[in-house]
């Protein structure tokens, strides 16, 4: 089968915004017709952008797994839970379908991002050809379960509030659940900046 020609060839720019599919004028500045964003055939600066946004949410994600995330206190006892021993009391507590969920959500989800990101980028990069279909599919599966990230975060809202109403035991978030967000959020804004058309670019830089 003959290779399917490129947007490019055929003189076609799709635009950011509100993705009309417009004529490449190739005029500096070019505007879509529909929104009057500016046209272009790449994000802009896209490889450096999300290397910055995955390089401060891996830092980020150090101390999120650091420091505790949520206190929980009742009579005579005060424990501070972090991410990996929420999850071990949960298991211990009888509860290993919740411990599996927050594991995966809070440890697996953001380690494939890191991992995945980060592959797109060196290959992307290094200009390789190497299993370009795959890798697609893995930059949509990265899309897809970006957001369950945020799981940890919900939980400890969801307990505060809870147990906000008990007279004996209460539930405090701790700074550990604020790194963890940011971590989310930049991985998300990470996702969001790189341009998968460039997996299929062979290494042509940013325009």
């Amino acid at each position: 089968m003959s290779k399917l020609p490129r947007a490019a060839e055929l003189g076609l720019i799709r635009c950011h915004v509100c993705a009309l599919v417009c004529r490449d004028t190739q005029a500096p500045g070019a505007a879509c017709p529909r929104c009057g964003a500016r046209l272009h055939r790449r994000k802009s600066a896209s490889y450096s952008r999300t290397a910055a946004l995955l390089l401060a949410a891996f830092i980020l994600y150090i101390p999120a797994n650091l420091l505790p995330i949520m206190r929980t206190a009742s009579i005579g006892e005060v424990d501070d839970n972090t991410i990996i021993s929420g999850v071990v009391e949960l298991w211990v507590k009888g509860a290993p379908d919740l411990a599996i969920i927050v594991f995966t959500a809070s440890i697996m989800v953001p380690m494939l991002k890191f991992l995945v990101l980060g592959l797109l980028l060196v290959c992307g990069k290094c200009g390789s050809n190497w299993a370009q279909h795959q890798r697609a599919r893995l930059y949509r599966l990265v899309e897809f379960v970006g957001y369950w990230s945020m799981l940890d975060v919900f939980v400890v809202a969801l307990l505060t509030a809870l147990v906000r109403f008990s007279v004996f035991s209460s539930v405090e978030p701790l700074p550990g659940v604020v790194f963890f967000g940011l971590t989310v959020v930049l991985t998300m804004l990470a996702s969001m900046s790189f341009d998968p058309r460039l997996i299929w670019d062979c290494g042509c830089d940013d325009e």
